[in-house]
């Protein structure tokens, strides 16, 4: 056994000093301490050695794979420093030559212009809620107050995957959703991406995004629309910025009412980009209908609320002078890299 163990350590040091890079010496190493290896077959022998000279033998293999691991870490270390300044010769850098520009991402418009409405009304005291974009007929127009034969939902305008499941076309299912859990007061904006059967030009798209609020609580009136919406409006697009109410016909609040903001580029007066009017159209507004609420659990006789919505391309072309929505989509660098 003692002339075996010799054997097997004399091979094992040849072939380590004859290994000239990692992956030979690697080869060695299995061949000789692997699971399969010279000195794994010994230990397995062990059987047949007598009982008293086990220990003895034991030794003599421990200390044959000690000298053979510690030869080959040491042939290790030297050829991996010997591969390393090769490496270092072949590698070059020239220090002088100008750094390769990092090109950074950053947010889109849209992005800008939602974290914007969601820091105003956060604010206010208002949570961000957010709902699946796929929905139940029931929660995007039934429980709105949007009866069946009611022309909204025409499949000219809505994307149906049957008669009872489609793609959401507003992100007022999100406060029925809400309003359904009985938890009140409630104070929520809910942003999210909807879908209509829209064709694409310069202000319409088949996915777009909306920021709607709700308000549910004992004694809200109009005034407290007003109110909220004035002080949005002010710290969206400045503090001389006025509103007007317009009254108007949805089908989920009564009353109802379209809201137009004092244009921003000229305080009122008048130019290109209001079309002379003073005035541009943002959102629209109104108090919740009572039927809406009874069929959310809420009486209506004890709370009343209010609901807005807001087009968040909207916000985004107005506030950053674009004059075609496609443009948000396009992915264009030259269009991104300005905001």
């Amino acid at each position: 056994m003692k002339e075996r163990l010799a054997q097997i350590k004399e091979e094992a040091v040849r072939q380590i000093q004859s290994s000239d890079g990692l992956a030979k010496l690697n080869e060695v190493r299995v061949a000789f301490l692997g699971k399969k290896g010279e000195l794994t077959a010994v230990l397995k022998g062990m059987k047949d050695v007598l009982p008293e000279e086990r220990p003895m033998v034991g030794q003599l293999v421990n200390e044959t794979r000690e000298s053979i691991e510690r030869l080959i870490e040491e042939t290790k270390a030297k050829l991996e420093a010997a591969e390393r300044e090769i490496r270092l010769k072949q590698e070059v850098i020239d220090v002088t030559l100008p750094a390769k520009k990092n090109r950074v991402g950053h947010r889109h418009p849209n992005t800008i212009a939602l974290e914007e409405v969601e820091r105003i009304f956060v604010g206010m005291g208002y949570e961000v809620v957010e709902g699946p974009e796929v929905e139940y007929d029931y929660y995007n127009f039934e429980a709105l107050n949007i009866p069946a034969n009611h022309p909204a939902k025409d499949e000219q305008d809505t994307f149906y995957i049957n008669d009872k499941i489609l793609l959401r076309t507003q992100t007022s299912p999100v406060q029925v959703r809400q309003m359904e859990k009985g938890k009140l007061p409630i104070r929520m904006i809910a942003p999210g991406r909807v879908f209509r059967s829209d064709e694409v030009d310069a202000t319409h798209s088949p996915s777009f995004h909306q920021v709607e609020g709700l308000v549910v609580d004992r004694q809200i009136t109009f005034a407290d629309l007003k109110g909220t919406l004035a002080a949005f409006a002010k710290e969206l697009f400045g503090e001389g910025t006025k509103v007007k109410f317009r009254p108007h016909h949805f089908p989920f609040t009564e009353p109802s009412a379209e809201v137009d903001v004092t244009c921003f580029k000229c305080g009122g007066k008048g130019c290109r980009f209001c079309k002379g009017s003073g005035w541009i159209e943002i959102l629209g507004c109104g108090m919740v209908h009572p039927r809406v609420l009874k069929m959310s659990g809420i009486d209506p006789e004890e709370y009343s609320g209010f609901a807005f919505g807001v087009g968040l391309e909207r916000i985004a072309l107005l506030k950053y002078e674009i004059d075609d929505m496609r443009l948000l989509y396009e992915n264009d660098d030259r269009f991104l890299k300005q905001f």
